[in-house]
């Protein structure tokens, strides 16, 4: 089984990683000309930056859960 301190540097390594796929996949999307004019332009996304953005944000939430909730059950039963 893995140790806590692999297990958080894992988890850190992820969410660092999805940061990182996601800033660039943001950067390289173009600006729209109608955007200075105050007019908003509907932007079609891919399936796969839909299903990424979706798990991301599911696994960060199970990462709060389990911080907050699970990880000191050990440590008040000692």
């Amino acid at each position: 089984m893995l140790s806590k301190g692999k297990l958080i540097g894992s988890l850190a390594g992820i969410g660092l990683f999805l940061g990182i796929v996601s800033g660039s996949v943001a950067a390289e999307m173009p600006k729209p000309h109608s955007a200075s004019q105050g007019k908003f332009e509907q932007v079609e996304q891919s399936l796969e930056i839909k299903v990424g953005v979706a798990a991301g944000g599911l696994f960060l939430i199970g990462l709060e859960l389990w911080w907050f909730l699970w990880s000191k059950l050990k440590h008040d039963r000692k």
